[in-house]
């Protein structure tokens, strides 16, 4: 095995924090990887990783040496990208929240397959905070408040919020008209899964953020079904149009206090600060900010 190699594999274990893992990921034999590794620290003459039964994990020599690999070898793909007919290619791995891949991105995933061939997109979905380094992630996509981290955000698009009900829950309580009616009504709320918190409702007033905080007799942490509890009637919600604009068309949702705005929400892109972004990252990300806007795009 040639020295980039070896940089590809000793990279990828620590991506993966885990020598099988990163074998399964370059379809290599675990015995390879670990042979490629030690021949590495033994060329180097210093002790990259620390092992465990549990995990890998690099040493200040390791974590320095990792970061000079990453340059080099995405330095090595744009080298070559650079050349007329080279395309991008290899695995992209992203994380999405469920709900926006399914409206935005999966609809026009065949276009880029089509177009981009000798890339392989692994998707996986989840409302979680994600270590993009850990998990092997090259990029993250994310529809809201983020919280304060190392990673780079790259705004995609800001997306309208409405403030809905069910028609069972406004037979009940009644259609709210102002803000001080809200005192006599109850919501659903998401709950992070990072801090357990909960997402008040909230409001512009004379361009400042005013949050409500209401009764709130079921939260969950997924998307569809804090759309499907608004459904069932059981509070008020807040949720970004495109999930919603269907039920409201169709009567399953009502609009509340229209006349009150609320502020918009991001979709970020995030990507590690300590990494470049390879040929294919970049390309995925300039796709999925095309496809985001062109979709919101108004009718």
């Amino acid at each position: 095995m040639d020295r980039l190699d070896a940089m590809r594999v000793f990279t990828r274990v620590l991506d993966r924090r885990s020598f099988t893992q990163a074998a399964q990921d370059l379809g290599l034999p675990r015995s390879t990887v670990t042979q490629a590794v030690q021949q590495l620290e033994e060329r180097l003459g210093v002790r990259l990783l620390q092992r465990t039964t549990r995990t890998v994990r690099p040493t200040l020599d390791g974590e320095a040496y990792y970061r000079r690999c990453l340059a080099i070898l995405d330095d090595i793909e744009d080298a070559e990208g650079a050349f007329q007919g080279a395309t991008p290619r290899g695995m992209l791995r992203i994380e999405v929240q469920g709900t926006i891949a399914r409206h935005f991105l999966m609809p026009g995933i065949p276009d880029f397959l089509e177009r981009y061939p000798d890339i392989e997109i692994s998707m996986s979905e989840s409302d979680r905070w994600v270590d993009i380094v850990r998990e092997g992630v090259d990029c993250v996509l994310r529809y809201g408040a983020l919280p304060d981290s190392d990673l780079i955000a790259r705004t995609v698009m800001m997306l309208e919020r409405v403030t809905v009900a069910a028609p069972s829950y406004l037979e009940r309580y009644g259609c709210p008209q102002s803000l001080t009616e809200l005192a006599e009504h109850r919501a659903v709320c998401l709950r992070s899964l990072t801090t357990g918190a909960l997402t008040p409702l909230e409001f512009l007033e004379g361009g400042e953020i005013v949050h409500i905080d209401l009764p709130v007799p079921f939260s969950i942490t997924g998307t569809e079904s804090f759309r499907d509890a608004t459904l069932l009637g059981l509070g008020l919600a807040q949720l970004p149009m495109f999930h919603v604009e269907q039920d409201l068309k169709e009567g399953r949702l009502v609009r509340v206090l229209a006349d009150r705005p609320l502020p918009s929400q991001p979709v970020s892109i995030l990507y590690p600060r300590s990494r470049q972004l390879s040929p294919r990252v970049r390309l995925f990300m300039e796709w999925a900010t095309h496809r985001f806007r062109r979709t919101a795009s108004p009718r």
